[in-house]
Order: structure tokens, then sequence, then C-alpha cells
């Protein structure tokens, strides 16, 4: 039952899907960290541009910000991100298109968690003469950051069934295989519970480990 699959690079697809997860996760950590300090920031340019980046971006479908990213910057603009090898320049315009993306949500995760610090903490940290940045970094973002996990486990999850829409420039990921091995096998509903199966056992662990993290160190109010 299982033959056809000799013929094809299973694993090999499952770990771009990885790659692409992690690259992007970490991606999305740090911009998603920079908007989220742009929106509670002093600055009202800042915050403007903050606040209408993520209100753009979540509402732009995944699949037109990767076909923007191949379209627009590689095809149209020349932008090869510093590879002239046509799989390694989709794989990072497809991880640059997943932390555009993924950052508005970090963003507003991470925002909420600053919403559970207490106003009276950075006030008193400002009476001991901190700067904002000071004030962010040290007494309001570690805060947030735990009182996040929970949120942020969500966005990973769904960052990495997300990685899927990378097929439509061609990376080699699952979702690319199953449409290839679709097209090649008459095995719909197996190939299908395959790589369903595969997205489990990425996704159920992280869920599982990450919800475990989020109650070890959760803030206790």
């Amino acid at each position: 039952m299982f033959d056809f699959l000799e013929d094809y690079d299973l694993l090999g697809a499952f770990w771009t899907t990885v790659q692409l997860a992690v690259l992007s996760a970490v991606g999305s950590l740090i911009w998603g960290t920079l908007l989220a300090a742009m929106r509670v920031g002093p600055v009202p340019l800042m915050r403007g541009f903050g606040t209408a980046y993520v209100n753009i971006v979540r509402n732009i479908p995944l699949t037109v910000i990767i076909l923007f990213t191949s379209l627009g910057l590689n095809q149209t603009l020349g932008i090869s991100l510093g590879s002239d090898d046509f799989e390694t320049i989709n794989f990072r315009l497809a991880v640059l298109g997943l932390v555009a993306y993924t950052s508005a949500f970090v963003c507003e995760a991470l925002r909420s968690g600053i919403n559970t610090v207490p106003v009276g903490q950075a006030e008193a940290a400002r009476a001991l003469g901190l700067s904002f940045n000071q004030v962010l970094g040290l007494v309001v973002l570690p805060q947030a950051f735990r009182s996040s996990v929970g949120p942020l486990a969500n966005v990973l999850i769904a960052l990495i069934k997300n990685t899927t829409v990378a097929a439509a420039i061609g990376v080699a990921e699952a979702a690319l295989l199953m449409k290839e091995m679709i097209e090649n096998e008459a095995q719909l509903l197996l190939i299908s519970g395959i790589i369903a199966f595969g997205f489990v056992v990425l996704t159920l662990p992280t869920g599982l480990f990450l919800g475990w993290v989020g109650k070890k160190v959760a803030v206790k109010r």
C-alpha cells in the first residue's frame, strides 16, 4: 500500500517545511516585537506605522503576500536575496513573506501581554529615571512574553500550517509534494492522510509543549 512512497522524498519535503517554520518564526518574533514596541511607544509616527502595518497586513491573504514576493520583488524588481539558485531564491522569498504576514499576529499577541503588565510598574521604572527603551526591555517585555506564551503558541501552530502556501511559488515543501503525488498516484485519500498525519506530528507536540511552558512561566497576579 505504501510502496509508492519510495519514489518520493517525503522526509525531505517535511524537513523543508520545518526549516520554513523555524526561520519564519524567528524572523516573525523579532519583527513582531519591534512592531509591538512601536505600537506602545511614545512617538506618534511610529505608533501610526505599527498600527497601519498590522491592520493592513492582517487583512491581506497570505497567498497574495507570497505571490507578491515572487512576482513583485523577484521577477519585477530583480531582488534575489543574495542567491542565483532558483530554489534558494524562492525559499528565501517564502520566508520573507511568512515573516511579513506572521509578525502582525505576533505583534498583537505581544501587545495583549503588554496590556497585562500593571501600569504602576512602568510608572515606577520611569520615576527611577529609566528611559522608555529600558522600561520596555527590562520591565514590560519580560512579563509580556511570559503572559503571551499561549497566544504565541497559537501563532506558531498557524505558521506551521501556513507554510503550505509556499507551494504557490514552487518551494519544495510538503504541500507541493502532496500535489505531485496526487497527480501521479491514484490514492487521494491515502496521500492526504499521510500529509495530514505529518502536520499533526509537527503541530500537536509543539502545542502541548508550549502550553506546558505557558503554565510554568505564567505571571501570578
